[in-house]
């Protein structure tokens, strides 16, 4: 694993000022050997289960995240289904063509696979190369706020980051069992980096597996407060006060960005690690099992 070159980007204020770039932040991990970030990934796929288990984000045997094989990008890794978020680690995970078919020799030992994720996956993956982790899961206040069928409005700092960047599906048509719906989704996803499912919940993909974790539980929250926004401004006959669109769009700039995401999920991963006293350690030995 080596460190990545930097290349901070200045973004213009209103008044026509700078940002000044930011050298002292921390990027992402950069890997010579293809083997050593598949095995990274995995175990970054593995965490963003059981952070999504800390908050309650499973729903029985519903919700999955997937990340693109770095060895073999038409193939992608998932949970197996019917085990807890809670209970995922790497030699768990399966890798799935995007035919759904189950690769045998690198996959773990429960051989089951959701078919929703497949059909959902498998579209968003396909029809969206920059993509490297998609997220769906049914938590709370996002299947509370889908019911709405509307977009998130820019009432809060955090919201902003969703900003023309996010779209609604607002078609429910039972259990995704079938190739049509996946691609309908992936086709409404567009090349936002949200899109809320009506009736449902909501489906995060973006480049990297923090920032699909962190945009994740972002619009989860941000779900949440236009939703106490809208029944307290509803209960004094008022409307919540929206963001100009200027400020909107320059506050979506910094904080919807790729970058912005994944520093912004660093603090979660962070935590995990230190609650569980386990980091990411490599052996090139480990090829021979991946």
């Amino acid at each position: 694993m080596t460190a990545p070159s930097r290349d901070a980007s200045n973004i213009p204020t209103r008044t026509g000022k700078e940002y000044p770039p930011r050298k002292n932040i921390p990027l992402p991990p950069t890997f010579s050997d293809p083997f050593e970030h598949r095995a990274f990934l995995k175990f970054r796929l593995a965490q963003a289960y059981r952070i999504f288990a800390k908050y309650g984000y499973d729903e029985g045997v519903a919700g999955h995240i997937t990340v693109r094989d770095p060895i073999r990008p038409d193939c992608y890794w998932v949970n197996p289904w019917g085990v807890h978020f809670r209970l995922m680690q790497p030699e768990l995970l399966l890798l799935v063509d995007h035919e759904g078919k189950i690769q045998e020799k690198e996959s773990g030992p429960s051989r089951y696979l959701n078919q929703a994720a497949y059909m959902i996956h498998s579209a968003v993956h396909e029809a969206r190369p920059d993509v490297v982790c998609a997220a769906h899961s049914h938590t709370i206040h996002a299947k509370a706020f889908s019911a709405l069928g509307v977009h998130l409005d820019p009432i809060t700092q955090d919201s902003c980051a969703f900003y023309e960047d996010h779209s609604l599906y607002s078609e429910f048509r039972g259990i995704v069992e079938d190739r049509e719906e996946g691609v309908a989704i992936a086709t409404a996803l567009d090349q936002n980096k949200a899109v809320i499912l009506q009736n449902h919940g909501i489906l995060v993909a973006t480049k990297s597996i923090e920032s699909t974790v962190f945009f994740f539980m972002s619009l989860e929250k941000c779900c949440k407060v236009q939703m106490l926004a809208d029944q307290a401004a509803a209960a004094r006959g008022l409307r919540p006060r929206l963001i100009d669109p200027e400020n909107t769009a320059r506050t979506q700039k910094r904080l919807g960005a790729e970058m912005g995401g994944w520093f912004n999920a660093m603090p979660e991963f962070q935590l995990l690690e230190h609650e569980e006293g386990k980091r990411f350690e490599y052996l090139p030995t480990q090829k021979e099992n991946m």
